[in-house]
């Protein structure tokens, strides 16, 4: 079977037909010879006993030559079908997927991160699949696939949406009092609809990275962030402002776009700000593209004055906390957080009741330390999170405003 040419359901398909096929063709045919015996063999037919002979050569060749081609066949169409599986067709799109307790999350090249998978119509979509704590399963019974997310390792699955629609997706090894909330689903979406969704601005994760990569190369020894002037032209409001450069003597009015800042960073003196010494070195070969991106969204994210980090929103995914907490009121691990914000709350504190009122310092405390005050009716299960004091405070917002 040729992987570019066929799906993982057909694969999967082809093999249980086969075998359902010949289990039905085996049933019948043993049923209807036990049948034929009873009545040809009845002991009204043949009161005596009749001499048994002792070999028949056409019978004990007929049942050892051909269950012998039945399981060579058997084995043949389950290989073809299991190499089908495990080799991924060229030009595939590669999703990381992450299993935590209980929760699944999909990382992008380009660093999208999801709580649903998305995915084009058509296209073979790679899964690198790891677990962060304990043993998960990703399994989509639609697309036939379902691999182990294993601690410590990665393991790979493929397959490819024949058609638009939302696929249910499970975790299919027990992991723990959530295993059956960990469900999301694989949303198949026109390949326009696709670029449209992949394409979107990125993340405030970006900018953050980014912000990171300009201190650890030194850029802003040379660039200032708050508008002074220093060796280098100010970073602060340069994306989408006009610049004069000089380009091969010549002077020129560019705006500071994404190419203008990519040819920047690996072509220095290619169009040098008017003003400036060109003392700045190439950073070709230092950089990838997907880190100058985050270079670019974070200098895009300091002109439109957007924050430098991950919104509560992102924070609530990323930290897999929406595994366990809902936000539109329905049951989950542990509470909901939808209308959190003001609610009287029964805890066991010590080991005696108490009821609380869920302000902000609650969800503070309930977040740094989770077993302090202990929810009544819900398992404690939720270990600490590690967050810094900018993170926990867009995290609180978030759930305060879930109204």
């Amino acid at each position: 079977m040729n992987p570019s040419a066929i799906s993982t359901t057909e694969a999967v398909d082809t093999v249980f037909l086969y075998l359902f096929g010949i289990s039905v063709v085996m049933l019948v045919g043993i049923t209807a010879t036990m049948i034929w015996f009873v009545v040809k063999y009845n002991r009204k037919r043949h009161p005596l006993p009749e001499a048994t002979p002792r070999y028949h050569i056409l019978l004990e060749s007929s049942w050892t030559i051909i269950p012998t081609f039945i399981v060579l066949a058997m084995f043949w169409y389950g290989w073809e079908g299991y190499t089908t599986l495990r080799d991924v067709p060229a030009g595939a799109l590669e999703v990381k997927v992450t299993g935590r307790m209980w929760f699944w999350s999909f990382e992008y090249p380009n660093g999208k991160i999801s709580d649903e998978l998305f995915v084009p119509v058509g296209r073979a979509i790679k899964l690198d699949i790891i677990s962060e704590d304990v043993l998960h399963s990703f399994y989509v019974p639609a697309f036939r696939i379902k691999r182990d997310a294993v601690p410590g390792m990665t393991t790979h699955a493929w397959f490819r949406a024949p058609e638009p629609g939302s696929y249910n997706a499970f975790c299919a090894e027990y992991c723990g009092v959530g295993h059956s909330h960990m469900i999301t689903t694989v949303e198949a979406l026109p390949e326009g609809e696709f670029e449209e969704w992949y394409r979107q601005e990125a993340t405030a994760e970006e900018a953050a990275e980014g912000e990171k990569l300009l201190a650890k190369h030194l850029c802003i020894g040379c660039h200032s962030l708050d508008g002074s002037k220093t060796v280098g032209p100010t970073f602060k409001g340069i994306f989408g402002r006009q610049v004069t450069v000089v380009t091969d003597g010549q002077e020129r009015t560019v705006t500071a776009d994404e190419e203008y800042i990519k040819r920047s960073i690996l072509q220095p003196q290619a169009d040098l700000v008017k003003g400036y010494p060109p003392v700045m070195p190439t950073f070709e070969g230092k950089f990838t593209d997907r880190e100058i991106k985050e270079i670019v969204e974070f200098l895009r994210a300091k002109t439109e004055g957007k924050k430098a980090g991950l919104s509560g929103a992102e924070l609530a995914v990323r930290k897999g906390c929406t595994g366990c907490h809902t936000t539109d009121g329905s049951y989950g691990v542990g509470p909901t957080w939808k209308e959190l914000s003001g609610r009287q709350v029964t805890v066991v504190t010590d080991g005696r009741e108490r009821t609380l009122t869920a302000d902000e310092e609650y969800i503070k405390r309930s977040i740094l330390q989770p077993h302090a005050d202990q929810v009544k009716g819900y398992p404690s299960v939720m270990p600490a999170t590690p967050l810094t004091d900018a993170e926990l405070a867009a995290l609180i917002d978030y759930i305060m405003g879930l109204r």
